[in-house]
């Protein structure tokens, strides 16, 4: 066997989660590597919606526009009831929201993501499996399998799995995964067609019985290309897979693709003549699959050294597009905390806060898509803006982390409060550029950043919350100063921009002197009112090492 060096972070998988892992902790500096037993990356459009949460945090990471590049617009739904039309879905998100809704083939995303790594001199270790770890206080010991038959030992400072729904980190840390599976099996197949339907709309087709249930349904997300879609459908009685891989996995978990017989053109054209709303001829199938749904979720996102993210930690119906979205969240939230740690500057705790704030939010993912696989989206109470809001995966907030502030005595309607997302605004001109900014402009490839909202002359007091700050987080803090239209920018030496359309004070709820701390992850810390050094020393305490 063969002995390997130390390594900060072995991140095991190389899907579009364990990518956002490597590529973060790669831009931050951290030593990591990233293997995956897949020889290739594979060739099929699995996940394909980018929620606009998403976006955002790849605009921070600096890699947005190559996304924006090769997706398409999802601009609603057409859905359709034994032929009829019934509803047809815009997805309508407020005009501060700097992104809409995108659909792109996984392989897209992982080409990117990757293209993305490698700029840091970071490759994937492909046909490279994970067959075994252990861990102790120092450090965790990974056994690898390469495609030539040589096993290698890897000693790592963290191991991430990201390893799928079957993911050896999870079963060799024996985190239970509670849930169950779907009777139903469905075909996928990434399909061209000649309707004249919208384009940027999916289509959601079903017919109803005599008893009015639902008992044949097709399901569109448009893609990039003249008339190509993602299409999934009942499987049909010969193409069933239950047979024969009931009880196969030997984790019981029934989810993903299938192998076997593979759905042929034919198979996808019978359910486009049953349930098309317009006559339409299939071609181009460039990829098919049989696939099977569960719903699970691990107990806990992390064990010492080890954490899972993504299809290792939660798995749930495909549902709005949320499995591929919260999982690429799990790992950015992780890569940032893991980077400080890895750096010698975090709390000791600062890792538990990972599963004390990405635990919830996998939870309530997983009970509202089987609730709207079950059910029906429509089947949710909640209002249709705060839906759609949901759906775009905006809405998604840590309060009550224990690495948040507390919040304002005003409540909501005093902006966004600790452990929200730090929303975007626009209008901010600087001393020498001759064109206005958005607050993300300023945020993009930075970590923690301290802003200072005021409506009089800085003065003195700013520069000492700004010093403070750097050297409360060890020089990981930046601090930026927004001034109100008018107010005077003599007396600092920090970087100043002015609200010239009062958009960051509406945004923000600021009318007084404010301090905001925005985390590497896009969410607020704290919120300072008045900002006072004391107030940010206990904050930075929470999550910087004293």
């Amino acid at each position: 066997m063969v002995h390997t060096e130390v390594s900060d972070v072995l991140v095991a998988g190389a899907g579009p989660v364990g990518l956002t892992a490597a590529a973060e902790l790669r831009r931050r500096g951290v030593a990591c590597r990233i293997v995956d037993r897949l020889p290739a990356r594979l060739p099929f459009a699995k996940a394909v919606g980018i929620q606009p949460r998403t976006l955002e945090i790849w605009d921070r990471m600096g890699l947005v526009r190559a996304a924006l590049d090769a997706a398409v617009p999802m601009r609603g739904q057409l859905i359709y009831v034994n032929g009829a039309e019934q509803a047809r879905l815009d997805l309508v998100l407020p005009p501060e929201v700097p992104y809409g809704f995108a659909a792109l083939p996984q392989y897209e995303t992982e080409r990117i993501l990757e293209e993305f790594l490698a700029r840091f001199g970071t490759r994937i270790e492909r046909g490279t499996e994970l067959l075994s770890f252990t861990q102790d206080a120092d450090g965790v010991s990974s056994r690898l399998l390469s495609s030539s038959g040589t096993e290698e030992e890897v000693r790592s400072r963290f191991l991430v799995g990201c390893d799928g729904a079957h993911s050896v980190v999870r079963k060799t840390l024996g985190l239970t995964f509670e849930g169950g599976a779907f009777p139903e099996e469905y075909m996928l197949a990434d399909v061209e067609v000649d309707w004249d339907l919208p384009p940027g709309y999916g289509v959601r087709a079903m017919h109803h019985d005599a008893e009015g249930a639902v008992d044949d349904v097709l399901v569109c997300i448009p893609l990039p290309g003249p008339g190509r879609y993602r299409m999934s459908m009942l499987v049909p009685p010969e193409l069933s897979t239950a047979r024969r891989t009931e009880g196969a996995d030997q984790d019981g978990v029934a989810h993903g693709l299938e192998g076997g017989r593979a759905p042929a053109l034919p198979h996808i054209q019978a359910v486009l003549d049953r349930l098309s709303p317009q006559p339409t001829t299939a071609s181009a199938m460039r990829w098919s699959s049989v696939f099977r749904i569960s719903h699970r979720l691990v107990d806990r996102y992390a064990d010492g050294r080890v954490f899972v993210a993504g299809d290792a930690a939660h798995i749930h119906p495909p549902t709005g597009a949320q499995g591929m979205n919260t999982g690429i969240q799990d790992a950015y939230n992780l890569a940032w905390k893991l980077a400080l740690a890895t750096g010698g500057s975090a709390h000791p705790q600062l890792l538990a806060s990972y599963d004390a704030e990405r635990r919830p939010i996998g939870e309530e993912v997983v009970g509202r898509t089987v609730r709207h696989a079950t059910e029906g989206i429509q089947a949710d109470p909640t209002d249709p803006a705060t839906l759609m809001l949901r759906e775009a995966q905006l809405l998604v907030g840590y309060r009550g982390s224990p690495i948040v502030g507390r919040p304002h005595p005003d409540g909501d309607g005093a902006g966004p409060q600790p452990g929200d997302r730090a929303p975007d605004c626009g209008g901010l001109t600087g001393e020498i550029a001759a064109y206005p900014l958005r607050l993300y402009d300023l945020l993009r490839d930075r970590g923690h950043v301290l802003l200072l909202y005021g409506n009089g002359p800085p003065g003195d007091g700013l520069d000492e919350l700004a010093a403070a700050a750097r050297e409360l987080s060890h020089g990981q803090t930046e601090p930026c100063v927004v001034l109100a239209e008018g107010a005077p920018a003599n007396g600092t030496r920090l970087p100043v921009y002015r609200d010239g359309r009062g958009e960051f004070a509406r945004a923000y709820g600021a009318q007084d002197p404010t301090g905001f701390v925005v985390r590497p992850d896009g969410y607020l810390g704290t919120r300072l009112c008045p900002p006072t050094t004391q107030e940010l020393a206990a904050h930075l305490a929470c999550v910087f090492r004293s």
